[in-house]
Order: structure tokens, then C-alpha cells, then sequence
């Protein structure tokens, strides 16, 4: 189907009856293969999209959606969208924005992964299983061996004579192994996010999961008390995405940010700088414009420890006085909202053993769960179940579990005494934030 003929065809249908529209089409494609001893468990190719339609008629934005991309849905999106603008409330700072100046001309696609026979996908997993199961006999079990790849296409037209498009894609393999010795059981997993096939190596993935695991057996926790910690990586990366939106205008405008107010002062430790960058090569989340259609900047957060920008779509930045930072996010069903692109913390000097000698004692997490459900996003306070490794003599020592360890996301940013140069991105759910590990001064650990 030749999308951008139904889009204009769109737009003109809207003219006849409002003031300014705009078209968004998305188009998402994905594939997941899941191996279970050796045997295909799961095969499935599943595609998905929609089109919205926005338009502003007296000064009120109304919007539609639908999944039929075809001719004879296009009156309907119209007529709702005109309709809905009757009734919807708080749409008085929404705009239909016209373009920015210059696009960065970047290139996110690469169809040398849809070249890769299937067979070589599926053989890939069948190895990385394999591999697992020989690298130790303890290794009791793999409950999850599997592989993804996404594709995902964007149009966006509308009538002042915007008219972009881009495509993207890309994939995510992970196993997730259990080890067992006599009664003690752990869990290991490693994963890789990538854009080239031939990169993945299943011998170092399956190692680096036995590793993991293995490395936990005998673990038992440690006294209470206030400890240096070093929070490994991915784990702070998963933190801080539970977090991002302290750094979203629109939350920081409705008093859900205690950033409120904060641009221009130190908030951190001047080790920290945190940064958004959709043009980072390899990046999850990585685009040439918003889903507004303003260009996408680099941008820094927090320089060297101080607040100097926060993330804008048109309606939050109009509120304001200033320019969208290009952080428009939404979805072909919903209304715009805002998201980071690529978000990461800078990488620092040490690496994890000269942090180690650094704190001396203490610990080094490597796990942290109940993010979803351990944290008040708003005040910044957490309270959450742990796993890694004592630090003493400056050195790792024995495995450490079943403690919790609570603080406040604020304080932790200004209680930062090294960040190491280890940056690496999150789990591939949220594969687009960032971080090297950290070492905190201090925080509270329950534990026996």
C-alpha cells in the first residue's frame, strides 16, 4: 500500500472541514523464536499499526485512530476527530508544528539483518542453549533462551506542508539460566541488544549467564547497616529508568517532580552529567525527529552535577515560553506525551576494580527487584530487595542476598563518589537508558 497517497488523501479530506491536521501513521513488525531443549518452543511474526488523525477547529485539537489503513476509513477519522474537538478539554496549548529548519540525516535501518536466513536464527539459539548446558554441570536448568527483532516505520504528514518519514530496526537475545548445587539455587542472565547479527557470539553470552549465576551460589546476607555501595551498570541504568520522569516538563509542571523550580542548581554530585542523544550509533531509541516532527537534538540533563534542561513536547514548552526539546512520544492510539530518546549517564575514569579499591568495604550490587512496586517516582525514595557481592579489602569477596536496600534517588545523586567507565544500556525493556556503574557513599541495608 502506498501510505503517503491514503495520508495526503487524509489531510485533504481534513482541510474540508478543519483548520490545521495532521496524519501519523506507524507501522511496527516483530519477531520472537524461543528454543526449549533444543526444540523450537515459540515462532511468531507479528505485525501491528494504526493511523491517528489530529485537527484544531476553533482553537479546540480533537483526535481519532484506527488500525484499518484504507481509503474508506478516512471520512470516519475526520468526523471524530471533529466531533471530539466539541468536547475535549485542555487542548488550548496543542499545536500542529510546521517543521524544524534542518533534519540530522541519519540512517537507523539496516535491511542486512532481514537477509540473515531464518535458520541461522534459530540454529543461533539452539547453540547458546547448548553452550549453556556444557559450561557447567550445575547448570540445572534454561528458562528462557530466546531472540527478538523489531522494525518499526513512521510517517508523519500534515497541512503546513510537514511530510517525514523514517524506519528503524533492530534486535534483542537473551538467556536466562539456573544453576543448582545440592539445595541452593540462582538464577544468571545475559543479554545483547543489536543491529548486526554476525556480532553475537553465543559462546560469550552462555558464559557470561553461567557466569552470573554460578557466581551467586552460597550467597547468605550481611549485618544492617549504612555501606559505600556500587551499583553495577545495567542496574543503575534500571534504576534510573524507573526515574525518568523527574526529567519530563510536564510532570515537573504538575508538581510531580521535585525538580520543580531546580534548573540552573546543583542537584548532584559533580561527577554526574547525564545526557539524552538520539543520534547515539547503536542506539535503542535512536531518530532524526519527534513525533511532533521537531528535529532531534543531543542534549544534556545534568552537566557535571547541575540541572540545565529538561525534556519538552509543543504543549509543555508553550506553557513556558521556550522551544520543544524534540521529546514528543505517543503511540497511533493516544495523545502526546513526552519520552527520552537514548538517556545515559556519561561515563566516568575508573573501572570497577579501582572503584572497588576506591570503597574499600561494602557492597556491589548487581540486582535490583521490585522496581515497579519498591519506589515513589515522585518523591525519589526506594526500598528494594538486593543481590551482589560484599566488597572488602577492596576486593569482591562472597555472595550476598536477601537484603533490601532503601534510600532517595536525590541523595543518591549527590552522594556519588566515582562513576566507572562501563556505560551499558538496560534490559532490552528498557533498552534505551544507560549508565556505567556508580559508587554511592552510603546507603541503608537491611539484612540479618
Amino acid at each position: 500500500m502506498d501510505y503517503k497517497d491514503l495520508l495526503n488523501k487524509l489531510i485533504e479530506k481534513g482541510q474540508e472541514k478543519m483548520d490545521e491536521v495532521e496524519a501519523f501513521l506507524v507501522k511496527n513488525k516483530q519477531l520472537d523464536i524461543e528454543i526449549y531443549k533444543g526444540e523450537i518452543d515459540k515462532y511468531s511474526l507479528a505485525e501491528s499499526g494504526g493511523l491517528s488523525f489530529r485537527g484544531s477547529s476553533q482553537g479546540k485539537m480533537g483526535y481519532s485512530y484506527t488500525e484499518r489503513l484504507e481509503e474508506s476509513a478516512l471520512d470516519s477519522l475526520v468526523y471524530e476527530a471533529l466531533e471530539n474537538s466539541k468536547y475535549i478539554e485542555g487542548s488550548d496549548d496543542e499545536i500542529i508544528f510546521s517543521g524544524s529548519e534542518s533534519y540530522e540525516e541519519i540512517n537507523h535501518y539496516d535491511d542486512s539483518l532481514n537477509q540473515v536466513p531464518t535458520q541461522d536464527k534459530i540454529n543461533f539459539l539452539i547453540n547458546l542453549e547448548k553452550e549453556a548446558y556444557s559450561l557447567d554441570e550445575r547448570v540445572f536448568a534454561v528458562n528462557a533462551c530466546a531472540y527478538q527483532e523489531f522494525e518499526g516505520e513512521r510517517y508523519l504528514v500534515n497541512s503546513k506542508g510537514l511530510d517525514l518519514h523514517d524506519k528503524s530496526n533492530g534486535g534483542a537475545a537473551y538467556i536466562f539460566v539456573v544453576v543448582k548445587d545440592d539445595e541452593d539455587t540462582k538464577t544468571g542472565i545475559s543479554y545483547r541488544i543489536f543491529y548486526d547479527f554476525s556480532s553475537l557470539d553465543f559462546k560469550e553470552i552462555a558464559k557470561e549467564a553461567v557466569d552470573r549465576a554460578i557466581s551467586m551460589l552460597g550467597a547468605s546476607n550481611i549485618k544492617s547497616g549504612n555501606y559505600p555501595i556500587i551499583i553495577e551498570n545495567t542496574t543503575f541504568a534500571n534504576l534510573l529508568s524507573a526515574f525518568t520522569p523527574i526529567f519530563s516538563s510536564d510532570n515537573v509542571q504538575k508538581g510531580l517532580s521535585l525538580l520543580k523550580g531546580k534548573l540552573g542548581e546543583e542537584i548532584a554530585s559533580p561527577l554526574l552529567t547525564i545526557v539524552d542523544d538520539p543520534f547515539l550509533k547503536g542506539g535503542f531509541a535512536s531518530r532524526n525527529f519527534d513525533d511532533e516532527g521537531t528535529a532531534s537534538t543531543f542534549k544534556t540533563i545534568v552537566d557535571n552535577g547541575k540541572l540545565v534542561s529538561f525534556a519538552y513536547n509543543w504543549k509543555t514548552a508553550n506553557r513556558e515560553g521556550v522551544a520543544s526539546t524534540g521529546h514528543a512520544s505517543r503511540s497511533y492510539k493516544g495523545p502526546i506525551s513526552i519520552a527520552p530518546t537514548n538517556l545515559y549517564v556519561v561515563n566516568g575514569d575508573l573501572d570497577l576494580d579501582e572503584m572497588m579499591a576506591l570503597a574499600d568495604k561494602g557492597l556491589l550490587i548487581n540486582n535490583l527487584e521490585g522496581l515497579h512496586s519498591g519506589l515513589n517516582p515522585v518523591s525519589g525514595d526506594f526500598s528494594l530487595s538486593a543481590s551482589g557481592y560484599e566488597i572488602k579489602d577492596g576486593k569482591k569477596a562472597r555472595p550476598v542476598n536477601q537484603i533490601t536496600i532503601a534510600g532517595n534517588l536525590y541523595e543518591v545523586f549527590k552522594n556519588i563518589v566515582a562513576v566507572g567507565n562501563d556505560l551499558k544500556f538496560g534490559l532490552p525493556s528498557n533498552g534505551y537508558i544507560g549508565s556505567p556503574s556508580i559508587l554511592v557513599k552510603s546507603l541503608a541495608v537491611s539484612g540479618e
